[in-house]
């Protein structure tokens, strides 16, 4: 299976994970800072450039009823950019408390305050990415 990059699109940071060569796991890759627009767009372009990634999923923030707010419409329109610009699948997958389950990990590895801020945002695009893994493997006739 080709490397597939996942995102964490947050207002003041991006989140960055790759899966592994199989398509099993998803590993934080990095943060990088958010400078909007086309700046962002290089950014996880060179970041697809090095992971060799064919596929990017990105974190579609729903509201707790599941409904698309002004922050999903956002997230879809920047991952529409970023399809354009990269010539990728972009495919959203809900994102729905993937901060909170990075910050739980994060707390229970016993990890400070200040590396939890500089890490958060990476395993949350982990998250994110396994979500969408995971749903592939148990959905066969979508995969890509």
């Amino acid at each position: 299976m080709a490397r597939v990059l996942g995102i964490d699109l947050g207002s003041r940071r991006i989140g960055v994970a790759v899966s592994d060569g199989l398509g099993l796991t998803a590993q934080p890759r990095a943060t990088l800072p958010r400078h909007g627009g086309s700046r962002d767009i290089a950014a996880i372009a060179q970041a697809v450039k090095d992971c060799e990634a064919e596929r990017i999923v990105l974190g579609l923030p729903l509201d707790p009823e599941g409904c698309e707010g002004p922050a999903a419409r956002r997230a879809r329109e920047f991952g529409a950019e970023l399809a354009a610009a990269l010539r990728l699948p972009v495919d959203l997958i809900d994102e729905s408390f993937s901060t909170v389950e990075a910050e739980a990990v994060l707390l229970a590895a016993d990890v400070s305050r200040q590396r939890r801020k500089q890490v958060v945002d990476k395993l949350a695009a982990a998250v994110i990415l396994q979500r969408w893994l995971d749903q592939q493997r148990s959905s066969p006739q979508e995969k890509p």
